[in-house]
């Protein structure tokens, strides 16, 4: 099984600093997760929220 990786903390830091100077709602973590890159990071079956028995 392949291990999460979470992004750079450079990037994380230069999101947050651009969602501070927004006045929009949060967005949802999905759209979070699609920003800062998780989605090319994470195994294919946590993406879909699917588990395997």
């Amino acid at each position: 099984m392949s291990e999460i990786k979470n992004p750079p903390k450079h990037l994380v830091r230069e999101y947050l600093e651009r969602r501070a100077r927004e006045s929009a709602p949060p967005p949802t973590p999905e759209e979070i997760r699609r920003q800062l890159g998780w989605g090319m990071l994470m195994p294919a079956d946590l993406k879909t929220g699917t588990s395997r028995s």
